[in-house]
């Protein structure tokens, strides 16, 4: 079962999408929020698998309110949901800690595809936000071998980092200290000319379809804390 928190301060579209989400069997929605300031609370209280955030509410807004979730519980997934697309909004919510930013004119059967992608550890970006996105990204030059460019250990790190997963569960994984993904994660930044994790994520998205799974990279490494 799915755990949700529907965070939205339009009571009759939150209440709206609970009645179409709780239609489906896996999903069961925990609890809903006015207001940034409550579904931090809620989030502390209720420890979902995943919240869907819309960006402009009272008190604390919607990326605030991802920003504190992500930074004290970095295991809650967020899935924004909004009616705004504009560029601030969508790079603020994605440095925040959002995975996922759908807008409220998705249908209700891509909003549940969606969430259970994002509970398997898959991000998904509603089309017009992926060509804003897409369009910041510095890309690399299409000669370019990222296997030589990074190492087996790096491709693993950063593979699962494309899939949505956090340092916890990347280290995991792989059998690394958290700390050690860190340092990775600084190589991997450096290496491919990219701001932060989440412009990392969507490199990987772009450039390693078909590559290896992360364990087939690593599999010829020992790995060591």
């Amino acid at each position: 079962m799915i755990k949700l928190i529907l965070a939205d301060d339009q009571e009759m579209f939150r209440q709206g999408l609970a009645s179409l989400l709780s239609l489906e069997a896996d999903l069961a929605i925990v609890g809903e929020a006015s207001n940034g300031q409550q579904v931090i609370a809620l989030a502390e209280s209720l420890q979902p698998d995943l919240i869907l955030m819309d960006v402009r509410m009272p008190i604390c807004n919607g990326v605030e309110a991802t920003r504190v979730i992500h930074q004290r519980f970095p295991w809650i997934k967020i899935l924004v949901l909004t009616t705004f697309d504009n560029d601030e909004y969508v790079w603020q919510s994605l440095e925040a800690g959002a995975l996922s930013y759908l807008l409220k004119s998705t249908s209700s059967a891509e909003v549940v595809t969606a969430v259970r992608a994002l509970y398997r550890g898959h991000s998904q970006l509603d089309t017009t936000i992926a060509q804003k996105v897409f369009s910041r990204l510095k890309p690399l030059t299409p000669k370019v071998d990222y296997q030589s460019l990074l190492s087996n250990r790096e491709l693993a790190v950063l593979q699962l980092l494309g899939t949505g997963k956090s340092n916890k569960e990347i280290a995991k994984s792989l059998h690394l200290s958290e700390g050690t993904v860190r340092n990775h994660l600084s190589n991997i930044f450096c290496k491919l000319d990219v701001r932060d994790r989440t412009q990392a994520a969507l490199w990987a998205q772009q450039n390693l379809k078909g590559a290896l799974e992360p364990s087939e990279l690593a599999s010829d490494i020992e790995f060591k804390l």
